[in-house]
């Protein structure tokens, strides 16, 4: 008889099967606790923890091409050749632990029941089927049984686990209590809780904050390039200059110039982040250091904020993420509304810049809010003179309205997911990316800002320990009302309609 995985014989000894019983051993309790060696992996088994050992990985691929470490003069111990290992199977072997048999075992008989849930079957859980799923009919109000149900499992396997509820997939129904059917998933606390920061992640998000730095101050520069000394000016562009360059210290005074808009640029992206921050602190959620992107046209295009522990639920979702949002939109209203109240005012003309009057064109609410408060005269020319807090205020609208676009794990993302699931992010996502991609929203802005997304945004956030319980109305109203702004700072004014409200002189080819 042939044992599993096509060594001889039943008394087959070698380092395969000593790595095989000695995996066993680890996952609970020999093949049992590894669903059957290479052969298993039952629904009810799971997957697993952590990443084995490359050393690990390299000896098993040893042993199954024949070549077995330090033992070279005796023939091989297994009789089939690479082509028919079934990889699948031999990288569930390598892969992390299940979760214990014996914990299930425990879990069916003392945790449920006709008085809490009633199990019906079991499925994988998780993104690689590291956990199992339990399937069956609930007996009381979700959040009692769920609350019941994590304490006792605590008392039952101590922190080894996390319990999640979930709506029940492919339910044909809701529940007759209302609502949608739930089940129950078990993950080992390894597998779904976010690892620490890394000594890495620190030196990145410094590097990455300074060149934020650099980008916002060279945003400021470009915003005030027309104050740009003329000797400067006219050294650097006559190719027939001679002479020594001018002094570099004229340039000092311009520089200082520009700072404010950096600086506010800055502080809005900075003040975004302690929203987050102040939202999650009393829900005991812990947030990564944030990583800065760099943009040298709004002088950043945000920051990316990880959850560093399992969200408990839904609302607690909801509220983090769109905390940052709020905070960085507050705070730049602010900028850019006293802005264009000290640019219409004549006493502060010498703090004034001077920008193409089509740059107002970009963003459909942004520009209607300067033509009415400016008025015609100003906005029907070729430049408009504006305070620097105009600029910063602009570029943080833009930035925050970007983040808060319903894709991927952006702010507006996780926010659409804990108001309306998974399934109707899917849907969001797929007309933002679209609308990006025709460059409808964001103009020249759309392609640079759907590829960063597309790179380091695009993968929803994983599931909250109650992803059930509904967020209530008025979040989902606050959201749909975000979403709107969002798309009216976005899309920019068409020509008919700037050329009919006096904003920019509309050019025709």
């Amino acid at each position: 008889m042939e044992a599993d995985g096509g060594v001889e014989g039943p008394e087959a000894v070698g380092p395969a099967s000593v790595l095989l019983q000695r995996r066993g051993r680890r996952g609970g309790g020999g093949e049992a606790g590894r669903g059957g060696g290479l052969s298993g992996g039952g629904p009810s088994g799971g997957a697993g923890v952590r990443a084995q050992p490359v050393g690990e990985l390299f000896f098993v691929i040893l042993v199954v091409r024949g070549k077995t470490p330090g033992v070279s003069s005796e023939p091989p111990l297994l009789s089939f050749s690479v082509d028919n290992i079934d990889t699948v199977k031999l990288l569930e072997l390598l892969g992390p632990e299940k979760v214990d048999p014996a914990d299930v075992k425990a879990i069916k008989e003392k945790l449920f029941g006709y008085t809490t849930f009633w199990l019906t079957k079991e499925e994988p859980f998780g993104d690689l089927g590291e956990g199992v799923l339990f399937i069956g009919n609930l007996r009381g109000k979700r959040e009692e049984i769920f609350a019941k149900l994590q304490r006792q499992l605590r008392e039952l396997t101590g922190d080894k686990y996390n319990l999640f509820m979930v709506e029940e997939p492919n339910s044909e129904g809701d529940d007759p209590r209302g609502g949608p059917r739930v089940s129950f998933g078990l993950l080992r606390k390894e597998v779904s809780e976010p690892g620490p920061t890394t000594l890495w992640q620190y030196v990145i998000s410094l590097l990455l904050f300074l060149l934020t730095m650099f980008s916002c101050i060279e945003l400021g520069i470009a915003s005030k390039i027309s104050s740009l000394p003329p000797e400067i000016v006219s050294y650097f562009t006559d190719p027939n200059a001679t002479g020594p360059p001018p002094d570099m210290q004229l340039l000092v005074p311009f520089v200082e110039s520009a700072l404010p808009v950096a600086y506010g640029v800055l502080a809005i992206q900075i003040f975004h982040e302690i929203g987050h921050f102040l939202a999650a602190f009393p829900k005991n959620v812990k947030l990564g250091i944030p990583f800065f992107i760099p943009n040298f046209t709004l002088g950043t295009f945000g920051a990316i904020t990880q959850f560093k522990s399992i969200l408990p639920d839904k609302k607690t979702m909801f509220d983090i993420s769109i905390a940052g949002p709020v905070a960085g939109a507050a705070l730049s209203f602010s900028m850019f509304f006293v802005g264009l109240l000290l640019s219409s005012n004549p006493v502060g003309a010498s703090d004034l810049v001077e920008v193409p009057s089509q740059l107002f064109q970009g963003s459909l609410l942004l520009g209607l809010i300067s033509r009415a408060t400016l008025g015609y005269s100003a906005m029907h020319a070729a430049t408009v003179a504006i305070h620097p807090l105009v600029i910063a205020g602009w570029c943080g609208l833009t930035t925050t309205a970007f983040n808060m676009l319903p894709v991927g794990c952006l702010d507006g993302g996780r926010a659409l997911q804990g108001a309306f699931g998974k399934d109707a992010l899917f849907g969001f996502g797929l007309t933002t990316y679209s609308l990006l991609g025709l460059g409808v929203l964001g103009g020249p802005l759309s392609l640079p800002w759907g590829l960063y997304v597309l790179i380091c945004q695009r993968t929803p956030e994983k599931p909250c320990l109650n992803d059930v319980s509904d967020v209530g109305t008025w979040r989902r109203a606050a959201l749909i009302t975000s979403v709107f702004l969002v798309v009216l700072t976005l899309i920019p004014l068409w020509d008919e309609l700037a050329e009919d409200l006096g904003v920019g002189l509309v050019t025709s080819f």
